[in-house]
């Protein structure tokens, strides 16, 4: 069954006319096609409209939409090989990050990356992509073997946040994002980052630090949820819609505030309408990137990323 969000209801309501239309035409053999044409101008026309005016919210939505491809979809259309590699060496097997060795246009790199699950099942086990500190742990530990072997690092990110039970506080939540923080911005390595879905709080800088940080057209990346901030402000989940808009989640918002270096091109509606071709577009990205920050020295990328992240939220008078 598709998923439908409320401000796309006028764009279902015409694919049900021009599904109508076409019924009529097979059966009473009339031709149709001039109303069919008419009904398909406007459906585009509206497709434009509400894709390229949507609100902090509604973007929150698209990220969250159901079909929306996730890490492993993205392992398997940009990677001709890919060997995923388990554990933290510490604790156990953290299923809400995954990472391994790829190749993607012949290009050796370590992936890493969020993975919420597709189906109730698949969630669970996943822990809905909210990770625990050995997740974090094995992140790093993949993270420090691809600079071993001079491996360039894509991660992608994709998470509500890191998991916020009790036992993962036990086990050092905060020291292990903190942790990757500090070893990811020294790492002597490429490492390019891109927001896929959702980006929530430490749950998602926790892999975020990078040379390049991307952002997906239909993505957010924020300090907090619009349902959390809205809770913790207004005492309810009423004021979601208004907490998205203030928070100014958004790429367009990020990129505006020199958050990240660019916005990856979605199709319109979504990655989901065509994940090939969101693919192409992600993979076109990180080869190019790669082959510019490969002529760097590890001095110089260190320095760069260094002076990049330090620059953010610097108010000069």
């Amino acid at each position: 069954m598709q998923t439908t969000f409320d401000f796309e209801k006028p764009i279902a309501d015409l694919q049900t006319q021009i599904e109508k239309v076409l019924q009529v035409q097979e059966k009473t053999k009339v031709d149709m096609s001039a109303t069919v044409n008419e009904l398909q101008t406007k459906l585009e026309e509206t497709k434009k409209d509400i894709y390229t005016n949507m609100s902090g919210w509604q973007k929150v939505q698209m990220s969250r939409h159901p079909d929306r491809p996730q890490t492993f979809d993205y392992i398997e259309m940009l990677c001709e090989e890919f060997i995923e590699l388990h554990g933290d060496r510490t604790v156990k097997d953290d299923k809400a990050i995954i990472g391994g060795i790829a190749s993607i246009g012949g290009q050796s790199v370590m992936v890493i990356g969020h993975q919420k699950g597709k189906n109730t099942k698949e969630r669970q086990f996943r822990n809905f992509g909210m990770a625990n500190p050995e997740g974090y742990r094995k992140a790093l530990r993949l993270m420090k073997m691809a600079e071993k072997f001079n491996k360039p690092i894509v991660t992608f990110i994709d998470t509500m946040g890191a998991y916020p039970g009790l036992e993962a506080e036990e086990r050092g939540q905060g020291e292990a994002i903190a942790r990757n923080l500090l070893e990811m911005s020294v790492l002597k390595v490429p490492v390019i980052c891109v927001v896929i879905g959702e980006g929530a709080s430490g749950g998602a800088l926790g892999i975020g630090v990078g040379d390049r940080v991307y952002m997906l057209q239909n993505t957010w990346y924020s300090v907090i949820s619009p349902e959390s901030c809205s809770s913790i402000l207004y005492r309810s989940w009423d004021q979601k819609e208004k907490a998205a808009d203030s928070l100014k989640l958004t790429a367009e918002d990020m990129l505006k505030n020199a958050l990240i270096d660019g916005i990856i091109e979605e199709p319109i509606g979504g990655a989901h309408q065509d994940p090939t071709i969101t693919a192409e577009n992600l993979k076109a990205k990180i080869l190019a990137d790669i082959s510019e920050l490969s002529l760097k020295d590890a001095d110089t990328l260190v320095n760069e990323r260094i002076e990049k992240f330090s620059k953010m939220g610097v108010v000069v008078e």
